[in-house]
């Protein structure tokens, strides 16, 4: 019989990182914006997960692409916003996601809800910094390769402005662009809060960041 959820504490084996992940982002009350971890079952070389399977869905890359590379910054602002939440909520669950990106954000395209997936280079939550990285290149913190280590919660903001400029532009951010946004934000055909945000996020100093817990209240969630 294949074990259920409520398996995970009482198994004599620990259960792989990435279900022990999932099952903790999944616990408490449901959180409509991370996907839900159903059963699992550990085998000798291989492990499967049963997951929640939303539809219609489709990643946040291929709805990119439905919608010609780039986003309004409406439909950015929603979608931003459950991206957001899911990662606090991760957080405060004691999941370090790691590797929130478009690939990773399923989108129903009707009603635009958003679940996070795929907790395969997720960690436990930790104050103290992370020698070492797991994840997407492109969302990399800088201070990793500056420092050599990084905290969650920086990176985590960090890894949601390359999403947020991503899914406006269609492509990743450049030194270039980061000298607009903080010089000439008038360069980018976006909301004055739109482009403070991603600045905000954006910062190569970690400490200069805003907080992730602040994210939600930024003025840019406020515009209609």
């Amino acid at each position: 019989m294949t074990p259920r959820m409520r398996d995970l504490c009482s198994s004599h084996d620990q259960p792989p990182l990435e279900i022990t992940l999932a099952s903790m982002a999944s616990s408490g009350s449901r959180c409509a914006n991370i996907i839900q971890l159903l059963d699992w079952q550990v085998f000798k070389d291989h492990y499967v997960l049963v997951m929640e399977r939303p539809t219609p869905s489709m990643d946040l890359e291929a709805f990119l692409q439905l919608n010609g590379g780039v986003l309004t910054e409406q439909t950015a602002q929603t979608i931003m916003g459950q991206a957001v939440h899911a990662a606090n909520v991760c957080c405060y669950r004691g999941v370090f996601h790691r590797d929130i990106k478009l690939q990773n954000l399923l989108v129903n395209p009707n009603t635009l809800e958003v679940k996070l997936i795929d907790f395969g280079c997720g960690d436990y939550m930790m104050e103290s910094a992370y020698s070492t990285f797991s994840g997407t290149e492109a969302y990399m913190p800088p201070e990793f390769y500056k420092r050599g280590c990084y905290h969650a919660k920086p990176a985590t903001v960090y890894s949601l402005g390359v999403l947020l400029f991503t899914m406006l532009h269609g492509d990743f951010p450049t030194t270039y662009d980061l000298y607009y946004l903080e010089h000439d934000w008038s360069k980018f055909t976006l909301s004055q809060e739109c482009c403070d945000l991603m600045w905000a996020c954006l910062q190569q100093i970690p400490e200069h960041r805003i907080l992730l817990g602040q994210m939600s209240y930024h003025d840019w969630f406020m515009l209609e």
